[in-house]
């Protein structure tokens, strides 16, 4: 896990429960856990650079890239390798010095480029079948902290004072 260097991360079903409310007016609505909040700030405080990777493009993606400062939102991807792939590139890693979460069959070709494949506890059985992580919590349900957790070290996300 020493060798990841950057984290990638699906939206729907794994930042948030993969649930959308729709208002009386047609927007939209994404419920986020703190538990996966503070794993993003933590990944980027230890210095991990973070991205979101969606194939929808709701203005959550927007606000929560605003909230930590991310510099790679990917939004309305229908080929999640394509932006994995630029990711990479524009950060100078390698592709296997990248971890990606996902929780759905349009996430496992990407799933499958990048050196940590995670998924979900209640991801899609394709995606858990290549993942080489799949956490015992679901997403938008603290799945994120639990990567995060398994790629820090342990002081980071453990104690009292972080960075």
């Amino acid at each position: 896990m020493n060798s990841i260097k950057a984290l990638a991360l699906d939206i729907d079903g794994v930042l948030t429960d993969g649930c959308v409310w729709w208002g009386p007016t047609g927007e939209e609505w994404r419920r986020f856990s703190f538990r996966d909040i503070m794993a993003v700030s933590l990944a980027c405080k230890s210095g991990l650079q973070v991205a979101l990777i969606t194939g929808e493009a709701p203005p959550q993606a927007d606000q929560f890239a605003k909230k930590f400062g991310l510099e790679h939102v990917y939004k309305g991807c229908k080929d999640k390798t394509v932006a994995l792939r630029h990711f990479a590139d524009s950060c100078g890693f390698a592709l296997e010095e990248l971890a990606f979460m996902g929780d759905d069959i349009n996430d496992v070709p990407a799933m499958e480029l990048c050196g940590l494949p995670a998924a979900p506890a209640d991801a899609h059985d394709a995606a858990k079948a290549v993942a080489r992580l799949v956490t015992t919590r679901k997403g938008g349900r603290g799945a994120v902290r639990e990567l995060v957790d398994h790629l820090l070290p342990s002081h980071l996300c453990r104690s009292r004072s972080y960075p």
